[in-house]
């Protein structure tokens, strides 16, 4: 116990000792330097003969002796003192001080044998020999002060905020497996990102220059072509990921039963061409309307939070009955986006007259055609205008070109016909190009998630510039029918943009697999509270005139905290991986750097073989294909045309004939009366 008693005792103790270690040091100078002390007249018989006892001891006999015993006893002393403490005391300067006081205190001997007169010698001996004691004394004296207990040295908590990850490599045949090192406890060890059950969803998240193509999307790519999926890969700068996937498919063609075939959307440089408006996959209307919508949406973002207004819901009618009627028309051979563009541009009489015909839309458009009967043109312009000044932003050559063939459809994962379809986008025609695409994508979709397919990839770089309206059905279902979805996006808040509050929470709440990179804002808070909290030690100092005291606890705080989210460096990714029943991983969170063989892959980058342009297309072919629409169109409006023509005076004759019919039953009932 520290009580007063014991505290006097132990001063007493520490002030004997020094007075020893004093009293010793005191004799050596008598004994030794004798014959100043006689000279100068400090002597007394009585002392003398006292010390000769002592001197005959054998402490004594020797100069280095004494020394010893007087510095063994101030250490001694020095063991007791507790000075204020200090936190601004440094060892280092101390223990060099000590140091010199050592050296000081028994090289002052020196003086004894190289000096002749004895008053020199002397006064020297004894000075030098007092000035290395004191300072021993000195920098003993202030050892005692220094806080010798301190808090963890980690200004940043790092290593406090480790946390054990998978360390196991868990492999099957539809796994993404990333090699990774973390930190645990101040050391690095090796772990693995075990993506082992893709069908639930990944999403990919991180500003630009975080690395999701380059460590993420690249390898995800490169692994399932070499397990055999076929895949659909929505490449926002073309052609990045497409390349890649060419030369994965030229390298792992032989992993597959059947080899599929490697197809590219591309509007800048056309290679193949595709019609997203396939008769032979459009059964019903309904599948005309979700053409509609996603292409008008599309086109126009601002309407993806208005859905269900009038001014919203008109134009995709509208376009809903232009796809239908071309549907019909002549078992759909004119059923493109291209024709229904130029059709719609025709004059409203002709226009309504093709439109009236065809009955399964005759709901759709009774309210353009009642506007336009009671001269309402306002309201149908409104109506109507807004769907033409979209799509006839889609009016260009190349586009018409892609759109109009038939190259390809668009089922991936047909097991007699796989596919590899890439789909190139332009950062300089997001909107124009994303609004197709879309489309594309809505078909796609259809086609491929059902049962009895191929195990299929389909990846989404830069998500949010396309607009689909079913993402969450599709990861939610898509998952028995073997179809992988990864998206990658740059924030929450660019897809709450584009999609609106409600779908983009759905969106980034049903996925199984999250990997973020460096992210802010509501994202990273967002984040740091899905990935939870872990138990965390914590640590506090007290400091008072003569004790330290180091208090230490445990805490639940959050594993991954928002600011680390945000200051994370280029291929250091945190998230969490969803696992099979199978396969049960307990560690899924992860905090690490993807570790990514970087010389193996500028060499592999150096030998790829660009994509070949095996269409050949001319600029000529093109406006052919444009203006050849243009005159089916016209074909279309003229034929119709005729044939209303022909129908009125057929039905003028019809009404002549009964006429006259009953003029001459009258003449000949008169007759008769």
């Amino acid at each position: 116990m520290n009580t007063g008693e014991d505290t006097n005792g132990l001063r007493k103790v520490i002030d004997l000792t020094r007075w020893i270690s004093f009293f010793i040091l005191g004799l050596h100078f008598y004994l030794c330097c004798y014959g100043f002390f006689r000279t100068v007249g400090l002597h007394a018989e009585l002392m003398d003969r006292i010390l000769k006892g002592a001197a005959k001891t054998g402490l004594f006999h020797r100069l280095v002796f004494p020394k010893l015993a007087s510095m063994v006893f101030l250490l001694i002393s020095l063991l007791g003192v507790k000075g204020g403490k200090d936190e601004k005391i440094v060892l280092k300067p101390l223990i060099l001080q000590f140091i010199v006081g050592v050296i000081l205190f028994f090289a002052s001997i020196v003086f004894l044998c190289l000096v002749d007169r004895l008053v020199m010698k002397t006064v020297c001996y004894m000075v030098i020999t007092l000035g290395g004691y004191l300072m021993m004394m000195a920098s003993g004296a202030k050892i005692s002060r220094i806080v010798k207990d301190s808090l963890v040295p980690d200004i940043f908590n790092r290593d406090n905020e480790t946390f054990p990850q998978e360390e196991r490599l868990l492999e099957n045949e539809f796994s993404i497996n990333l090699p990774a090192l973390y930190h645990y406890k101040g050391t690095k060890r090796k772990s693995w990102i075990n993506l082992v059950n893709m069908f639930r969803g990944v999403l990919v998240v991180g500003t630009p220059g975080a690395g999701k193509s380059y460590f993420v999307i690249r390898h995800i790519i490169s692994q399932h072509i070499r397990k055999g999926f076929s895949m659909f890969i929505y490449d926002f700068k073309y052609d990045d990921l497409s390349r890649i996937a060419w030369n994965m498919l030229r390298k792992y063609n032989t992993n597959y039963a059947v080899k599929p075939k490697f197809f590219v959307i591309n509007f800048d440089r056309p290679l193949h061409r595709c019609n997203p408006l396939d008769p032979g996959g459009m059964e019903d209307i309904t599948d005309a309307t979700e053409a509609s919508r996603t292409i008008m949406l599309g086109l126009n973002r601002d309407w993806i939070k208005k859905q269900g207004d009038f001014f919203v819901e008109s134009p995709i009618n509208f376009v809903t009955a232009m796809i239908w009627y071309l549907r019909k028309y002549k078992d759909g051979i004119y059923c493109t986006l291209p024709h229904v563009i130029e059709l719609m541009q025709a004059d409203y009489e002709a226009l309504f007259t093709l439109l009236e015909k065809q009955e399964e839309i005759k709901v759709l458009i009774n309210p353009f055609i009642t506007a336009w009967k009671n001269n309402a043109v306002q309201q149908l312009e409104g109506q109507i205008a807004s769907a033409k000044i979209c799509l006839a932003r889609l009016s260009s050559p190349q586009l018409y070109y892609v759109l109009s063939g038939n190259d390809f459809i668009l089922d991936l994962n047909n097991p007699l016909q796989p596919k590899i379809i890439c789909m190139g986008n332009n950062p300089q025609k997001i909107q124009i190009y994303g609004a197709v695409l879309s489309l594309y994508v809505s078909r796609m979709i259809k086609l491929v998630n059902q049962k009895g397919k191929l195990k299929s990839s389909l990846i989404f770089d830069e998500f949010p510039t396309i607009y689909f309206n079913n993402m969450d059905s599709l990861i939610a279902t898509a998952r028995s029918n073997k179809v992988a979805t990864t998206l990658a996006i740059q924030d929450f808040s660019q897809l709450r943009k584009d999609y609106g509050q409600e779908q983009a929470d759905v969106i980034t709440g049903i996925v199984g697999n999250i990997i973020s990179g460096q992210v802010t804002g509501d994202t990273a808070k967002k984040l740091s509270e899905t990935f939870g909290k872990i138990v965390q030690d914590r640590q506090s100092k007290s400091i008072n005139s003569s004790d330290v005291s180091i208090s230490k606890s445990t805490q639940l705080e959050m594993a991954i905290p928002a600011s680390k989210i945000a200051s994370l460096s280029s291929g250091e990714f945190v998230g969490v991986v969803a696992d099979n029943p199978q396969e049960k991983i307990s560690l899924k969170m992860f905090h690490c750097e993807i570790q990514n063989d970087h010389a193996k892959i500028a060499a592999e980058d150096a030998g790829f073989e660009d994509i070949p342009d095996v269409s050949c297309v001319k600029d000529t072919d093109i406006r052919l294909a444009y203006e050849r629409i243009k005159a089916e169109v016209a074909q279309i409006i003229a034929a119709e045309g005729r044939q209303a023509d022909a129908d009125g005076e057929g039905k003028k004759k019809k009404k002549k004939r009964r006429g006259k019919a009953n003029r001459s039953t009258g003449i000949s009932d008169g007759l008769s009366t």
